[in-house]
């Protein structure tokens, strides 16, 4: 009886404890419509057989307007700029000098940029992710979105949040076993950035390949 009583509290914490992402990130969809922040970002591939799986850091900011803008800033180790204007998505790589354009609707998809920039509301994020409560974990509380359109490049999405309720981490894991934490610091919120912010133009002498 006794082991029967923890087994049920040990149940009833776990529930509690899963029960506030989804709201965190409904109020994240309705209250915030624009931001930026800097970010961490550690990419671990699958290790090769016989070796050590290897994780690369990189960091930058990143600014974003709903529906659809948003800019992240790569700084270190290698500079490199994605841009979206809501109609189009621009990549450039300053050490090759060369931009990839293409239309924004193509390349989003079912993709985190589009969990946190593309979808209006809750009920606009359904429409392409499954959502459910994850256990709290690393002082956050998680969602957890997987892509309803199956046999896409990304797995799974885990967005995490502080207690307060702020948009702290995306945690992703692509078809190709490959994971991704992205952190966020300095968060800051607001009613719209300048339209600016999201417009590119191809730096003198750089390659542009439309696709």
């Amino acid at each position: 009886m006794k082991r029967l009583l923890t087994a049920i509290l040990i149940a009833a914490g776990a529930s509690t404890a899963m029960a506030d992402g989804l709201k965190s990130l409904e109020s994240f969809m309705k209250n915030v419509r624009a931001g930026k922040a800097e970010f961490t970002q550690s990419v671990t591939a699958p290790p090769k057989q016989g070796q050590e799986a290897r994780t690369k850091i990189s960091s930058g900011s990143f600014e974003f307007q709903r529906p659809g803008k948003f800019r992240f800033n790569y700084v270190k180790p290698f500079e490199q700029l994605i841009v979206a204007d809501g109609k189009t998505l621009w990549l450039y790589d300053a050490d090759l000098n060369q931009v990839t354009e293409r239309a924004q609707a193509q390349a989003l998809g079912s993709t985190p940029a589009a969990i946190l920039t593309s979808a209006t509301d809750l009920k606009a994020l359904k429409a392409d992710f499954e959502l459910s409560n994850e256990p709290n974990g690393d002082g956050m509380e998680w969602v957890l979105a997987s892509p309803k359109q199956k046999g896409g490049q990304l797995k799974s999405v885990r967005i995490g949040f502080t207690p307060e309720g702020q948009l702290a981490a995306l945690s992703i894991e692509d078809s190709f076993g490959q994971h991704s934490l992205m952190k966020f610091q300095s968060l800051q919120t607001q009613a719209s950035l300048p339209a600016s912010t999201f417009q590119f133009k191809a730096p003198k002498g750089a390659d542009v390949l439309k696709q």
